[in-house]
């Protein structure tokens, strides 16, 4: 039996106004073609802020101001018999656009400006939903 370690990783609730937030179609596993918010791991040495502004850059090609903390979020990913075949720790934080249009690169297939409720829409996962509420609530006092 393998040892499996949790991944620590960062993710990016990215505002542009209170009208329109960022989403990337993930182009790698795990919940690969789905819509989320961008971000990635972090690695080796690096803070959590340096690691969203490398992996929102590497992402998108965008340039963030990192606001609060949102909240840390827990994913196991599980094979079919329901054994865990990855966990990531994923830690978000509200950020808001500084420079540059999105463009899809590294693990990122789309990526775009959404309204808040458009976004939400395209949003599989419920946590990611919750993330998005809880920072629009924390930006903007805005219930989603």
């Amino acid at each position: 039996m393998s040892i499996l370690c949790p991944i620590v990783a960062v993710g990016a609730v990215v505002w542009r106004g209170p009208e329109q937030l960022l989403l990337v179609r993930r182009g790698q596993p795990p919940r690969s073609g789905e819509w989320s918010i961008p971000g990635g791991r972090v690695e080796i040495g690096e803070t959590l802020h340096a690691a969203l502004i490398r992996e929102l850059r590497e992402e998108t090609g965008l340039t963030v101001s990192v606001g609060r903390l949102i909240d840390v979020v827990d994913f196991v990913d599980r094979t079919e018999d329901g054994s865990p075949s990855a966990h990531f720790v994923l830690i978000d934080f509200s950020t808001r656009w500084a420079a540059g249009e999105p463009c899809a690169s590294s693990d990122v297939s789309e990526c775009g400006w959404f309204a808040p409720q458009e976004a939400l829409a395209r949003i599989a996962w419920e946590e990611t939903r919750r993330i998005i509420r809880l920072s629009a609530q924390q930006v903007w006092q805005l219930q989603l």
